[in-house]
């Protein structure tokens, strides 16, 4: 009997951007305006690691190439039937690539987790409060640690959330701000509306957002759900089949797995009329009304839906608001140049480059 047990494994560490930290990174690029997105929209340390040494940031980086590695053996062996057969996986030259980087992965998340135990240990010893009212609030990590404490999640469930938290974080985000950023650079009057809404915010202030001001940007929330109706980080999903379902009068057997393809889905032209087409106005509250909640699922739904679905929406709209209040976008890249391969995550066969334009020298001309 043939074993149809497909490994799918998520990706990959967060990516912990902040607002000002965007302004001196694009203060810092060499050369001309030229951004590629792809390759600078990528890891910054978690934040679990206080200070990283050489040696974290080479272990970031294997962790990294292992997570894309990873991902390349997964896509191999969802598009070769024979590969379902878990004897004929095991022989191939992909089962040995994905032997040889799954102790990085593990290794990067079994570290993580011992430095925190280490230090609240020490800290426990010594009489330190680490999270008091002056510091900030306990991490995941620490949370997790108190509940072992508790008895009620042991060493192993620990490092899945970990792994589930650092595989989500990083590059679904990172790919979808690169897309936004090329699609807005391709919108004007679009990115025109964005800087207004946020003047209207922040006026002429080089503050960073609070939480309010966030809740304030409205219309740049529109376009960050329409860039990802276009571009859905993680263009399919997975389920395994406990029951026999029948839709559409078509009968799917248990014990089945099923693909949803998000990126179809999303480019219905009943529910998205021109669905090519930016219009961030489809996801003002009046055109959502009676909308098939499943019709928009660029973080899945139901009971597996992402669970940091709003932090990375916060992250967007803070960094894109960091950004576009001292850069105008322009494009190098138009959308139908795209061209999309095989991934866990949305991806194209060639970079994708944004041009940078400081405000500062369009208000001078």
């Amino acid at each position: 009997m043939i074993l149809q047990i497909l490994l799918i494994v998520n990706t990959i560490v967060g990516a912990y951007f902040r607002y000002n930290r965007a302004g001196r990174l694009m203060h810092k690029i060499p050369g001309p305006p030229r951004v590629p997105l792809f390759g600078h929209i990528k890891v910054q340390k978690p934040h679990w690691v206080q200070n990283p040494t050489k040696y974290h940031l080479i272990s970031i980086n294997s962790y990294i190439q292992s997570i894309h590695k990873i991902g390349e053996c997964v896509v191999k062996r969802l598009i070769k039937p024979w590969f379902l057969v878990d004897f004929i996986y095991g022989l191939s030259f992909t089962a040995r690539q994905e032997r040889a980087v799954l102790p990085d992965l593990h290794n990067f998340t079994k570290n993580i987790i011992e430095r925190r135990r280490r230090k609240r240990n020490r800290n426990t010893a010594t009489g330190i409060q680490e999270n008091n009212v002056n510091e900030v609030k306990a991490t995941m990590l620490d949370i997790l640690l108190d509940e072992e404490a508790k008895g009620t999640i042991n060493d192993k469930g620990i490092r899945e959330e970990v792994d589930t938290f650092l595989f989500e974080g990083h590059d679904t985000t990172a790919t979808a701000l690169t897309f936004m950023m090329m699609r807005i650079a391709n919108e004007p009057d679009i990115q025109d509306s964005i800087c207004e809404e946020l003047q209207d915010i922040f006026g002429d202030s080089q503050r960073s957002p609070t939480i309010e001001d966030l809740s304030k940007m409205k219309y740049l929330e529109c376009c960050i759900k329409e860039s990802l109706r276009l571009y859905p980080s993680v263009p399919f999903l997975s389920r395994y089949l406990r029951k026999e379902v029948v839709i559409a009068g078509y009968t799917i057997p248990k014990n089945t797995y099923v693909d949803l393809h998000v990126f179809d889905i999303h480019r219905d032209p009943e529910v998205y009329p021109e669905p090519e087409k930016f219009r961030p106005e489809r996801f003002l509250p009046q055109n959502t009304a009676g909308r098939n909640p499943y019709s928009y699922i660029p973080f899945s739904a139901g009971p597996r839906n992402c669970i940091g679905q709003k932090f990375a929406t916060m992250m967007i709209k803070t960094l894109m608001s960091g950004i576009l209040r001292k850069y105008r976008l322009e494009p190098i890249i138009r959308p139908e140049d795209l061209v999309f391969i095989a991934d866990l995550v949305l991806r194209t066969n060639h970079p994708i480059d944004v041009r940078f334009r400081p405000r500062e020298h369009l208000t001078s001309n």
